[in-house]
Order: structure tokens, then C-alpha cells, then sequence
């Protein structure tokens, strides 16, 4: 909670990360060595579509909390996938992420870690039917917010279910 503080609202004593020499706020992560490792795996992933891609790098390259990292997910990591309900535009999903969210920076070995299996809300953007860029416009809206505000309702990354083409948001399951 104090290192989120503190990054979140660039406070306190920054002090030079032993690691790669720069300034940073954090006190058990560097956000530069976050960002660099985020930036060594670009190559290791696509969504398939350049605008995504984009977009998840941008987020990433932004990332201050080892626990915020915005990603794309191949729809083979996710598993229980179970219809819960519909709403307004979208169908909610509720499935269970293998891999799970980053959880923690291990500074001795210069990687972000996992949690583990994560119980997480997939929410279907109408947009193999929508010519439209709207369903990407909220995405990216999704995307960026949770990538700077920890209040709101957390979005892990994106996914793209094969069997329509359709985009998902990952999101933060909460108590439903």
C-alpha cells in the first residue's frame, strides 16, 4: 500500500534503482525495471491485430504497479468459461485465468511474478458484427484507466475468443 501510494501520486523520497541506475519512487520494485521487462516480452506476443498491440504495449510501457500490468491473453489460458448474464451491450462471462495476474516484482531476478490461478470476469465487446471502432474505443478506455486508477474495477488485458472472433475484456471478478 505505501509503494502504490507513493507511485500512484509521485510522493516521497525517489531513490536510484541498484539495478538500472534510474530514479524511482518505489521502495520493493523499480517501475523502469517493470516497464524493461514488460518491454523485453513485446516480441513474445500478438493479438493478432496492431491496434491492440499498440495499445497493450502503450499501457505497459506506462506501468507503475507491478499488480496493474494491462496484457493480452491467449484465450487458451483461460478455462471454466461460463456464461453468467446479459446486459446493455455486452455478455459477462465468467472463467478462471491458468496463468493468472502479475502479483509481485522479484528485484533479485528481474521478473514480475505470478498469483497463480485467478478467478477473473470476461466481458464479450460486439465487434465482429460492428464495423465500428467503438468496441475498441472501450477497450482502450478500460485499458488506460486501470492501468493508472486501482479504485475502479481492475482490466487485466484482452482476449479474443476463436470461435467468433470476438474481443473480451478480463476483468476483475469481486464477489459475484
Amino acid at each position: 500500500m505505501y509503494d502504490r501510494n507513493k507511485v500512484l501520486f509521485n510522493e516521497g523520497v525517489k531513490r536510484v534503482c541498484e539495478y538500472c541506475n534510474q530514479e524511482c519512487l518505489a521502495t520493493l520494485y523499480c517501475e523502469c525495471c517493470v516497464q524493461n521487462f514488460l518491454k523485453s516480452k513485446f516480441s513474445n506476443w500478438t493479438s493478432g491485430n496492431n491496434n491492440i498491440d499498440d495499445l497493450i504495449q502503450r499501457c505497459q510501457m506506462e506501468t507503475l504497479l507491478p499488480q496493474m500490468v494491462v496484457e493480452w491473453i491467449p484465450y487458451n489460458n483461460l478455462q471454466n468459461i461460463e456464461y453468467l448474464t446479459k446486459g446493455g451491450f455486452s455478455e459477462i462471462y465468467t472463467a478462471d485465468w491458468i496463468d493468472g495476474r502479475y502479483g509481485e516484482w522479484d528485484s533479485k531476478e528481474q521478473q514480475l511474478k505470478r498469483f497463480g490461478t485467478f478467478k477473473v470476469i470476461l466481458k464479450r465487446l460486439g465487434n465482429i458484427e460492428n464495423s465500428n471502432q467503438s468496441w475498441f474505443e472501450e477497450a482502450k478506455s478500460h485499458l488506460i484507466i486501470s492501468n493508472k486508477w486501482s479504485q475502479i474495477i481492475q482490466c487485466f488485458g484482452l482476449t479474443q475468443d476463436p470461435s467468433n472472433g470476438n474481443y473480451m475484456l478480463v476483468m476483475y471478478k469481486g464477489n459475484i
